[in-house]
């Protein structure tokens, strides 16, 4: 157990903002040479804590000390001179800029004496290597996978030798090559001593790298377990208020008549061509390693990219799908990353809800907005949104109340299918739990889906077979009676494991 003293010290924190209430007496101590981690929903308040240790908020109430003594942090800036890193969710690289340039971003003044270039490009390459391997320094960063950006932005804080590393659900754009190599460093910079807080809502994430875990609800600071305290079901009891998992569904069913297939698909000039037929209530999930095809497929799918092979909805199959007629032919694509694909962010939440579907809301040229906010209204009470108005930004909710509208965008467009990519990526438990209800009765009602997701567990809970991509083909195919962890990562790296499909 760390001494209060030492590490970093958080006590009877609160913030507040108008009348929302983000930290009431919120308290958390990670001790030198520890990786902490940190829990709850989303709206729990960790958001808030992080920005506050990350010098972006300042507390009302409460005190902050480092390795035993006071600290009021005006700044992000005032808070790295103090050592402290921080590494968000959303990946943050300047697409131009080289990846050298993207690692070195901001960190003018930090260091005492400055570095001269060879210098900075050997400790970039050093720190980037034990990350990912084969990314070129000087190659843009906006060419590189999603993945390999966020590997970036994480090497970005580790150069800069902080006493306080913060990781904010960075691991959701990380494939599993890159986050087991992550997870051996954070395991090395503790062991030299570092104060490590890491937030996911990956369970066997917290599982396998936590010494202790801290859970928030509402705000406030509900528990703080040992390693060997912490279990799933614990940690949904504190995080939620209440116990019990997701159940699953039965694990055999009867699906209905052919909904979308795919013919002689070409993801890459040297990968072979694959064929591909989804049914009528089928849930079919495709993952891979970062960059081994499953994003491809799952675009080309839905029409936005195009190259050898031909894609047909069963509505009409005589015509390829493409970008301008997806919608037309029944198929709706909710993007992986929100913020610079999926959310506009200037707009109010139900505008935008509405925006595929605004044709249903005009009165001749005219715009009806009571017709659009009831039927967002019909929308937020099927899906539990919690919000303030209708009215308010998009930038105003949680990241899972955003996907939840963002889900439900498209399902406003009647879809026959329906594409999904890593939907619940950065999303709390709860939230989680409740996008997999929602696809359980889209299924049960004849809706068929494709989703990448980047979560194993997730995975083996919901979909009816998996398709597991490397080097742009499909390399196994895992029915739903014989997955398991065990053959979905080791097909991720080349293994079969078990009996023939």
């Amino acid at each position: 157990m760390p001494h209060p003293g030492e590490g970093l010290h958080l006590a009877d924190v609160s913030k507040r903002f108008g009348a929302t209430r983000a930290l009431v007496d919120a308290h958390l101590d990670v001790g030198p040479g520890e990786v902490h981690t940190l829990l709850g929903e989303n709206g729990s308040g960790k958001s808030t804590l992080v920005k506050i240790i990350g010098g972006v908020h300042r507390p009302d109430d409460g005190t902050f000390t480092l390795d035993g003594s006071p600290v009021s942090l005006q700044s992000p800036r005032h808070g790295t001179r103090h050592g402290i890193a921080v590494v968000f969710q959303e990946v943050l690289t300047a697409a131009s800029q080289s990846v050298l340039q993207n690692i070195w971003l901001g960190s003018d003044g930090v260091f005492r004496r400055t570095r001269s270039a060879a210098v900075q490009r050997r400790i970039a390459a050093e720190t980037l290597r034990r990350l990912v391997d084969g990314i070129d320094l000087d190659a843009p960063a906006g060419q590189l996978s999603l993945s390999d950006r966020q590997a970036i932005c994480i090497a970005r804080a580790l150069v800069r030798e902080p006493r306080v590393l913060v990781l904010d659900e960075s691991t959701a754009a990380l494939d599993v090559r890159t986050r087991d190599r992550l997870f051996e460093e954070l395991r090395r910079r503790a062991a030299d001593g570092v104060s490590i807080l890491f937030i996911s809502h990956r369970m066997d994430e917290v599982q396998e790298i936590s010494d202790r875990a801290t859970v928030l609800r509402s705000g406030r600071t509900v528990s703080t377990m040992a390693r060997e305290d912490i279990t799933v079901e614990r940690l949904v009891a504190d995080m939620t208020g209440v116990s019990g998992e997701f159940d699953s569904r039965d694990r055999e069913r009867a699906f209905g008549d052919v909904a979308l297939t795919a013919r002689g698909v070409r993801l890459s000039a040297e990968a072979a061509a694959l064929d591909f037929t989804l049914r009528a209530g089928e849930l079919v999930g495709v993952a891979g390693l970062e960059g081994h095809g499953q994003d491809a497929f799952l675009k080309r799918l839905a029409g936005i990219t195009t190259g050898e092979g031909v894609v047909t909805s069963a509505s009409t199959p005589e015509i390829d799908v493409k970008l301008d007629n997806g919608a037309e032919l029944g198929i709706a694509y909710l993007p992986r990353e929100r913020r610079g694909e999926s959310l506009f962010e200037p707009m109010s939440i139900v505008e935008n809800f509405a925006l595929p579907t605004m044709a249903q809301d005009r009165r001749g040229v005219l715009l009806d907005r009571s017709r659009m906010t009831s039927r967002f209204d019909e929308v937020v009470k099927t899906m539990s949104i919690r919000l303030g108005a209708p009215s308010d930004p998009i930038s105003s909710l949680s990241g899972g109340s955003q996907q939840k509208v963002m889900l439900a965008r498209w399902l406003a467009t009647a879809p026959n299918v329906l594409l999904l990519n890593d939907p619940t990526r950065g999303v709390d438990i709860m939230t989680k739990r409740e996008i997999y209800m929602t696809l359980e009765k889209l299924c049960a009602e004849g809706m068929s889906v494709v989703m990448l997701s980047s979560e194993v567990d997730e995975l083996i809970e919901l979909v009816d077979r998996v398709l597991v991509f490397r080097d742009n083909e499909v390399f196994a195919e895992i029915p739903r009676r014989r997955l398991s962890t065990e053959a979905v990562v080791a097909a991720y790296f080349g293994q079969q494991i078990g009996e023939a499909a």
